[in-house]
């Protein structure tokens, strides 16, 4: 089975530059767990996403995916992969940017 959670919206601190450090921007996380027994909660998965981002305030986009992945599977032992993506639409004035990464916990 695969949940789906997609354009997470919400504000947080994130970034190197020092403008991000003191405001928050506008992300958007993509993310899709899949799992072959049990129940996992896409509410919880949702609200764990976004407590570590603000508790975080990470400066890299890289760091924020290695620390979620963490966090995820600790909760839910029995995610076998996990695909997430971070986007900042409004850091830049002509495209999104982000990074994403598949995890594989086989």
């Amino acid at each position: 089975m695969t949940i789906h959670i997609q354009k997470l919206r919400f504000e947080t601190i994130i970034g190197i530059l020092d403008f991000e450090r003191i405001t928050p921007q506008r992300v958007e996380i993509d993310c899709a767990l899949e799992y072959e027994r049990g129940f996992v909660d896409y509410a919880q998965v949702v609200q764990l996403i976004k407590r570590e981002m603000d508790k975080n305030r990470f400066e890299l986009i890289e760091e924020a995916l290695e620390t979620l992945a963490r966090e995820i599977k600790s909760r839910y032992e029995d995610v076998s992969r996990l695909e997430l993506k971070i986007m900042k639409p409004d850091i830049m004035e002509d495209c999104e940017v982000g990074v994403s990464k598949k995890f594989n916990f086989c």
